[in-house]
């Protein structure tokens, strides 16, 4: 896992169980690609998110063609694709850029 911007760290097929199926407390996964360009505006989205709510909310991006594994085993058709997992199981699944205040309600169960 890699710091990428304050709070969102990147996780990889590699240690995606550890930093998101092991976590003690719920992670938001953003899937993502760097040509992505909804993806990149959500970026701030999140960094706030997780400023604001890290700790109740971990969040944390994946890159979908670094990470094929991952991306394959959930189904992921399309970036962005936001995808909170508890206690190692996916719950909510939203695709596409939103802004903070409709994210916010979406997420509203978890946070």
């Amino acid at each position: 896992m890699t710091e990428r911007a304050a709070g969102v760290a990147e996780v990889t097929d590699e240690d995606f169980e550890v930093e998101v199926l092991a976590a003690e407390r719920p992670v938001l996964v953003q899937f993502t690609a760097e040509w992505c360009g909804p993806c990149r505006q959500l970026a701030p989205v999140l960094r706030d998110l997780a400023a604001e709510h890290g700790e109740k909310l971990k969040v944390v991006r994946l890159d979908v063609d670094r990470s094929p594994g991952t991306t394959l085993a959930y189904r992921v058709m399309a970036t962005p694709t936001l995808m909170v997992f508890r206690d190692g199981e996916p719950v909510t699944s939203m695709v596409g850029a939103r802004a903070k205040r409709r994210l916010l309600e979406e997420l509203s169960d978890v946070l």
